[in-house]
């Protein structure tokens, strides 16, 4: 895409939210999303204050500080430049001409703590000028979060060898178990990590798997020094997420569990019942909103898993947000789905990847949370990655 092309699809958005324009400011790389959209040099510090106005029409402004006029100029627009706070300050009066509302990289009340890139002081200082900010939380994702279609092929590819790796860590256990051998969450952990550099992926960060108590730390991580035995009849969760090892490549992010046995106890199976619902009734609201053409948030889907949950007995043990952006990164730039940890009320828009991943925490006995990746296509389908989901509890003969 030429940058002609997304000032024009910017412009285009900004035009039906009804605002007069996007500021985009950064000082010292802190806001990175700025040096995405606009395509700045990797490695370049800009020690100075420098702004990229967008408005609704007409013509991108440019200003920059006097020692760095030049970075700017890979970029369409009119170019002013400022040496002192003063000229800095005639500089933001004239980009802003005109403009009432405008959009920037913050959150109100820090809400959504990942988009809020822009400093108070920043804020008091734009506002100075007569101008009404909100939040750039939707637009960013249609430059931050939407997936291209070979993106969208990465991951499809990714998720299905990721469940094949699954299958053959569930085998291990059971192959260890049933040769009378030891095997531990570690050793499950460096498989998989082993089957990730066979298949070419990469991760930021080692899978997991927990057994029985470590399974209610959501975020329990087994290493070399700390990581229990697995024996018949524990109880297994394992968190395992990748991407391919390219430049733009996204992940692929599953949560499954199961049991060393054949033989599944009552509360394991009511619990495993519960979360699964819960991940199915987010799945089926996703559907029919998006089938009725209705705006879905990522607040919106939060409340159907945590009232399904709520309903049955087990919320105070539901203990994070059902799910997140996945991307490059695997908690990526677009909506949460979350009004729990925050209020997420960023539309869901199509082209972007998230998890659905309720879970249920007993502390000192396990934790059930199944994770699913959902993609909404251009023409607003719901679809699965891997084009699959844990339909029962795995069983291992052991």
């Amino acid at each position: 895409m030429s940058f002609q092309s997304k000032i024009d699809q910017i412009q285009e958005k900004l035009n039906i939210d009804k605002l007069d324009g996007w500021l985009l400011y950064n000082f010292r790389n802190n806001n990175s999303f700025a040096t995405k959209i606009l395509e700045m040099s990797s490695g370049k510090l800009s020690s100075r204050r420098y702004f990229y106005y967008i408005p609704a029409k007409g013509t991108p402004q440019k200003l920059v500080h006097n020692i760095e006029q030049y970075d700017l100029d890979h970029l369409p627009g009119e170019k002013t430049v400022y040496s002192q706070w003063k000229t800095l300050h005639e500089g933001i009066r004239k980009i802003l001409s005109g403009s009432k509302t405008i959009c920037m990289e913050y959150s109100p009340n820090n809400d959504i703590p990942y988009l809020s890139k822009v400093d108070a002081g920043t804020l008091e200082f734009i506002r100075s000028f007569g101008v009404n900010i909100v939040s750039s939380g939707d637009i960013v994702q249609y430059f931050e979060a939407r997936w291209n279609d070979e993106q969208y092929a990465d991951a499809q590819d990714t998720a299905n060898i990721l469940l094949q790796i699954v299958d053959k860590a569930f085998k291990f256990i059971g192959e260890h178990l049933r040769g009378g051998k030891k095997v531990t969450e570690y050793d499950v952990q460096q498989l998989i990590m082993g089957e990730f550099s066979k298949n070419n992926l990469t991760t930021y960060a080692p899978a997991n798997c927990s057994v029985n108590g470590n399974g209610a730390n959501p975020h329990y991580d087994p290493s070399v020094e700390q990581s229990s035995e697995i024996k018949k009849g524990d109880y297994i969760l394992i968190d395992w997420w990748a991407k391919k090892d390219k430049p733009g490549a996204v992940y692929a992010d599953f949560t499954w569990v199961g049991y060393a046995g054949t033989v599944i106890p009552k509360k394991y199976q009511e619990v495993y019942n519960i979360v699964m619902g819960s991940r199915d009734a987010a799945v089926e609201y996703l559907k029919k909103e998006f089938s009725a053409g209705r705006k879905v948030r990522g607040c919106d889907v939060d409340d159907v898993t945590r009232k399904y949950i709520e309903e049955r007995g087990y919320g105070k043990y539901f203990v994070h947000r059902t799910g997140h952006n996945i991307g490059e990164e695997v908690h990526g730039n677009g909506a949460h789905i979350d009004n729990f940890e925050t209020m997420d009320v960023r539309e869901i828009i199509p082209e972007t990847c998230f998890s659905i991943e309720p879970g249920i925490y007993l502390p000192d006995e396990f934790g059930v949370r199944l994770e699913i990746d959902v993609y909404i296509s251009k023409n607003k389908e719901v679809i699965l990655l891997g084009n699959t989901f844990q339909k029962e509890i795995v069983t291992i003969d052991c």
